[in-house]
């Protein structure tokens, strides 16, 4: 079973998201893990975007990157410029694959305007996701 570490700053938004479309992607084939070089809590708006698309992230933590040293990934995706560039040495084998995805969590207007550009995030990383686990995972 193929094991995928999703990385971001806070590890509260993006790779949270990530997180939950790459493991509803890949099933029983992969274990998916996210971390951040920070930790700032789940996002309650990545979890209602995410639950709007019929994904359950409520039961995901925040976790440092920290925690995962003992683990040999395969994969590590970095989901944001700052994560790639400010993450810390990690030893592993993993292969490593980088996009940037625009932070929701910064997103400014009326709610409406809010949930619209979670709404357009979370649609950019679910192409993504399924797209990486098709190429990667199911071959």
């Amino acid at each position: 079973m193929k094991k995928i570490l999703v990385l971001c700053t806070g590890n509260s938004c993006r790779s949270q998201i990530a997180e939950g479309y790459l493991s509803h992607f890949a099933g029983h084939l992969a274990i998916v893990y996210s971390a951040g070089i920070e930790t700032h809590g789940v996002n309650t708006k990545a979890i209602e975007t995410m639950k709007a698309d019929g994904i359950d992230i409520s039961g995901q933590t925040s976790n440092h990157i920290n925690e995962y040293l003992d683990i040999d990934f395969d994969y590590l995706i970095t989901v944001c410029d700052h994560a790639k560039e400010s993450c810390p040495y990690f030893p592993t084998k993993a292969i490593k694959f980088h996009h940037n995805f625009p932070d929701p969590a910064k997103a400014t207007g009326t709610e409406e305007e809010i949930r619209l550009q979670f709404a357009k995030v979370r649609d950019m990383i679910k192409g993504y996701a399924e797209n990486f686990i098709n190429e990667f995972i199911k071959v």
